[in-house]
Order: C-alpha cells, then structure tokens, then sequence
C-alpha cells in the first residue's frame, strides 16, 4: 500500500460494522465531547462511509445516545457465570469485573458520568433511570437475593442510591487521585456489602417496628 492510500475497507458482519462505529464513537466522544465530534470523525475513525452512521444509528444524537447506554449499563458479563460460593466472594468477583470495564474505557465512561451528559437531558435520564433498575438486578443476582420479597423496594432503592455513590467514587479513582484501584475495590465491595447485610435488615427492623437487628431469613441465607 503505497504512502497516503487508504486502507481497504474490510467486509464485516452488520452486527460487526455496528460495534466498530460503536467503539469508534466512544473513543471519539471520550477524548473530546459530543459537540467536537462529527459524523464524518467517526466515519472516518470507523473506516465506513458517513451514510452507514444513518443506516445504523440515524445519526450522532442517536449513536451518541447509545454509546452513554452502552457505557451506563452494567454488562451482563459482570455478573454472568459467577461462581457457586459466598455473597461476599461473588459481590467481590462483581466489583472487579465492572472496574475492569470502566479501567478499559476510561475516557469514555467520564464523559458520559459528566455534566454535559448529565444535565437536563430527558433522554439521558431515561438511559440513567434504566441503567439504575438493571444495576439493581445484577446486585440481587450476585447477591443470590431475587428471591427477596420482604422490602423489595426499599432494598431497589438502595441499591440505586449505591449507583450514585459508585460514580463518585470512580472520579476520585479517575480524575481526583485520591483512590486507587485496590482502595475502590475495597471501599465498594465493602460498601455494597454493608448496605445488603446490616443496612437492609435495619430498615426491615425499623419497619416492623423492632429494635431487632436480625436479618431477613433470605438474607442470611444467602451470606
């Protein structure tokens, strides 16, 4: 190939030329912001034509809009496959598998985590507010808990909230310094923990009008 051609382009799957503009998009969008990105960048980036933007996505809102759920929503490979042992082991797996995720799109986790993403856009909250239902599935699934029904909700909400301070806690690790990777780790296993096996059992305590602390029998069964 001769200095100043363009490579071939490579014939792909749709699903493959799919995920390549996706990847493309979530570099771009990372390294710079949703306003500094064209289509052509990405077209170009990607190594397609600017029209398969359109086909694929129907144009930058719309891909841009993807690439903050592809990021925002906890992969199913986080907690797929765990293995059979304790809540405190499988939860740990969990955490690291999500900072492995993060650690790998650094950039463009920020970018989405920051405030041009979250401002008052109707359709990013949308993807926030689902990224939160499906963050509190993958918690009860490796906490082998969803089969809880006592304070189902409150227990949701909770692990919602937990999404909010996990966020935080990756800019401290990203753009702050203050935590390193081993210290987040730590401080969200441990928090995660806490909140499904003393914090839940209080509010079951509170609620049926106990001073008990004793956890629901799904909880300790479980730990």
């Amino acid at each position: 190939m001769t200095s100043g051609t363009r490579p071939r382009r490579r014939r792909l799957e749709p699903a493959e030329r799919r995920a390549e503009i996706l990847a493309a998009a979530r570099h771009l969008f990372g390294a710079g912001s949703y306003a500094s990105v064209s289509t052509s960048d990405i077209a170009e980036a990607a190594g397609v034509a600017r029209p398969l933007i359109n086909h694929y996505f129907g144009g930058k809102r719309e891909l841009y809009l993807e690439v903050v759920r592809q990021m925002m929503i906890v992969p199913a490979p986080v907690t797929e496959a765990l293995p059979d042992t304790t809540m405190e082991q499988r939860l740990a797996i969990g955490v690291e598998r999500w900072i492995e995720v993060v650690d790998r799109n650094r950039d463009a986790w920020l970018t989405v985590i920051g405030p041009e993403a979250a401002g008052r856009d109707p359709e990013i909250e949308r993807i926030m507010l689902e990224a939160d239902e499906i963050a509190a599935d993958r918690v009860l699934e490796a906490a082998l808990m969803t089969g809880v029904t006592e304070g189902r909700e409150e227990l949701r909400a909770m692990i919602r909230s937990f999404g909010g301070m996990l966020r935080a806690a990756s800019r401290e690790w990203l753009i702050r310094g203050t935590l390193d990777r081993a210290a987040l780790r730590t401080f969200l296993t441990d928090s995660i923990l806490n909140l499904l096996k003393v914090t839940y059992p209080a509010v079951l305590a509170e609620r049926r009008g106990s001073d008990g602390r004793t956890p629901p029998a799904s909880a300790r069964s479980s730990a």
